[in-house]
């Protein structure tokens, strides 16, 4: 399934951390392999990706985001 989601990039806590995009609407996306430009803390991002379904992770804080294109906004 693709989306566009705004919301803000952090790094959650879980071993060696995880990138995530903390929505506008409070929903938390996993980011597979994010390019450099998002492993820090952002403002605020678009990011458009396909959700993964079945995919699996260690860190489990939602679904996994295949990042497709993206936009910091500030």
């Amino acid at each position: 399934m693709t989306i566009t989601a705004i919301g803000k990039i952090e790094k959650k806590g879980f071993g060696f951390g995880v990138w995530a995009l903390i929505s506008e609407d409070g929903k938390t996306y996993e980011l597979q392999n994010p390019p450099p430009e998002l492993c820090q803390s952002h403002a605020k991002v678009k990011i458009e990706g396909t959700i993964q379904e079945g995919v699996m992770t260690l860190a489990m804080i939602g679904p996994v985001l295949a990042i497709e294109s993206y936009e910091i906004l500030s």
